[in-house]
């Protein structure tokens, strides 16, 4: 018999199979059939209508809350082992869990890690992901980690607007390692927020190391939940001189008050990525697709080649 490598795979979790298709339609497959049942209590059950035995398959979906999207990737991820899967890649666009990374108080978990060994235990061969909230959240997996960045999807689109007297900004002293990377691929100079928070998602205080006077500020970040923290750092930012504010933000979380904190802000324009579909559109938020970037990096993972160019940051 000829010894010809067989074709991948690729299905998907309830949530994310709008962009599973484009990623699906981008690597040259068709996304694969998975049925799931519900029982009238809330339980589900996936059920893969094809057979997938000695194959690899990709299983896409981000895990942000609520925890039904963790445990459906969960549970295809086990189904495909006892389906004699060879390889079981679970592709992560969003690592939901991510800010629990250590213990920033007694008596609390750290659920990335949890979620971590709750994957590998479900049977993942290897993970791939996007952005996560602390690189170091890689080093919770015994597997494989394809960590990619965002950065490859966003700086074409900064470099198109071609905007004069660019400065990149960090929302916070956690992200000033992202805006130096984006801030040498512009060539431009890097300003800091500092905030203080009196509880999570609740903002007491913030200040501005750098100068924006006379600037077109960025703002850079892995992620926005309630949107608290980007709009009152734009709005200071104007204050303080800024020609106008724009935000970059991989993983579109937008919970609580935050497309109303976005419309009401001073913010120009919210660049996100499709790793989490929008709850509901917006005027003000401009959605690039990672599509792409994952389908090409699926595919050189299949016939094992090198994907080191997309680890651009």
């Amino acid at each position: 018999m000829p010894n010809t490598k067989p074709d991948a795979k690729i299905f998907s979790i309830t949530q994310s199979k709008t962009l599973a298709e484009k990623i699906a339609a981008a690597y040259g497959a068709k996304l694969g059939n998975v049925i799931t049942s519900t029982y009238s209590d809330g339980e589900f059950q996936p059920s893969y209508e094809e057979s997938i035995r000695g194959t690899r398959i990709f299983i896409i979906g981000s895990t942000n809350p609520s925890s039904e999207n963790l445990m459906e990737m969960l549970l295809m991820i086990d189904a495909a082992k006892r389906a004699s899967a060879r390889h079981i890649t679970a592709v992560l666009p969003y690592f939901g869990w991510a800010r629990q990374d250590r213990k920033d108080k007694p008596r609390v978990p750290i659920a990335a890690k949890l979620v971590a060994k709750m994957l590998e235990t479900a049977g993942a061969t290897r993970i791939i992901t996007m952005d996560l909230h602390a690189d170091q959240i890689q080093g919770f997996f015994e597997k494989p980690v394809d960590h990619l960045f965002a950065s490859t999807v966003f700086l074409p689109y900064l470099k198109e607007l071609n905007l004069e007297n660019l400065t990149i900004a960090s929302p916070d002293m956690g992200g000033s390692k992202r805006a130096y990377a984006y801030s040498k691929a512009m060539e431009s100079d890097v300003v800091i927020c500092y905030k203080q928070r009196a509880k999570a998602n609740v903002i007491s205080h913030m200040e501005l190391i750098g100068d924006v006077t006379g600037k077109n500020v960025v703002l850079v970040d892995d992620m926005v939940d309630t949107a608290g923290t980007l709009t009152k750092a734009a709005d200071l930012m104007m204050e303080r001189g800024a020609l106008s504010v724009r935000a970059i933000c991989t993983h579109p979380i937008l919970s609580g008050n935050a497309y109303e904190r976005l419309e009401n802000s001073k913010l120009e324009e919210l660049i996100v990525t499709d790793s989490i579909p929008l709850k509901r559109e917006s005027k003000k938020i401009r959605v690039l697709s990672c599509a792409n970037l994952f389908a090409e990096v699926m595919h050189n993972v299949h016939y094992n080649k090198s994907i080191s160019s997309k680890f651009l940051m």
